[in-house]
């Protein structure tokens, strides 16, 4: 009797694991394949955001090489923890430069920019618009904590030139240059971690070294389309009229106010060499001043249209010896 019972428990002990076993292997497919799903739906999620990140960095890339190559040559230049915090400040900076050649109407050009003044409250909000510029800068703002208050300067410098009327003196360029270029530097400067007051002083004069240049090299684009922006006092003193700009004259009154606005910038390039090493971004424009000199002032000579091929080697040279 004890034998028959021991043997009917272990007749039990063997069914209960293989029941065990057979309910197991029923349910195990369904949730082996749950658990497939969820895998790959998290590895489409992880390389969608990958390519999402991938794709606004490159926007950047394209967008400063195609409008402001100085600008990313010199970016390449910097080290990789401030590259593509760079590329997303120039590309931010081309994005609103771009603003007043491509509306037709005061109107839409404020509401481009009002739509960059509420994505920087967004960005600082950590809640950036779906756009690849915008996406970029809120990364750089988060890794470098950058001032926000560069950032709206340059916005609301540049709203106010959407009134396209011609400067009335060079302290009114010099004042937009600030406001717009040096500003941008600054933001650069803090990308880098750079927290010196020399280094502010010589990024205020190289911005508006910038800027005075940018005038001058837009000149005759700017004349193609019967617009004079140069400072109205300086053609006043020479006797240069804006009909005159319009022409592509060659009197020697036009090449006496692109010299004296050219030596301003000279000037300024001097005084941010005076606080010790500069930026890249002085190379290319003393490059511009010197090729300026060698037209004899002519605006409009053919070979200020083109880019100047050794640049990128030239600012090479410079960042290796460190010589600005």
């Amino acid at each position: 009797m004890a034998a028959t019972i021991s043997c009917i428990k272990h007749k039990v002990s063997c069914v209960q694991p293989s029941l065990v076993f057979t309910l197991q292997s029923k349910t195990s497919p369904a949730s082996a394949c749950a658990r497939r799903v969820a895998e790959i739906r998290s590895v489409r999620a992880a390389a969608s955001a990958t390519a999402d990140v991938q794709h606004n960095e490159r926007f950047c890339l394209e967008l400063v090489r195609s409008r402001d190559y100085e600008g990313f040559v010199c970016s390449l230049l910097l080290p990789e923890a401030a590259r593509r915090s760079a590329l997303a400040l120039r590309a931010f900076n081309v994005e609103l430069a771009q603003v007043k050649d491509s509306v037709s109407q005061k109107s839409l050009g404020l509401m481009r920019m009002q739509f960059w003044k509420t994505a920087i409250e967004e960005i600082y909000r950590d809640k950036p618009p779906n756009q690849p510029v915008s996406v970029e800068l809120w990364r750089a703002v988060k890794k470098h904590n950058l001032t926000k208050r560069w950032l709206t300067r340059i916005i609301t410098e540049r709203e106010k030139d959407l009134d396209d009327r011609g400067y009335r003196n060079l302290q009114e360029l010099e004042s937009y240059a600030e406001n717009t270029q040096s500003s941008l530097l600054f933001l650069l400067l803090e990308s880098l971690g750079v927290k010196d007051v020399h280094a502010d002083h010589a990024a205020s004069h190289v911005g508006k070294a910038h800027g005075i240049v940018t005038c001058l090299r837009a000149t005759p684009h700017h004349s193609s389309r019967r617009k004079v922006y140069l400072p109205m006092d300086i053609c006043m003193l020479h006797g240069a009229s804006q009909e005159e700009f319009i022409r592509r004259s060659q009197e020697q009154s036009i090449r006496d106010v692109v010299y004296d606005i050219a030596s301003q910038a000279h000037v300024h390039l001097e005084h941010a060499r005076s606080f010790g090493p500069s930026v890249p971004a002085a190379v290319a424009l003393e490059d511009f001043l010197q090729r300026l000199r060698k037209a004899d002032f002519d605006i409009f000579h053919p070979s200020l249209q083109k880019r100047n091929p050794l640049l990128a080697i030239q600012l090479y040279l410079r960042s290796w010896k460190k010589t600005y």
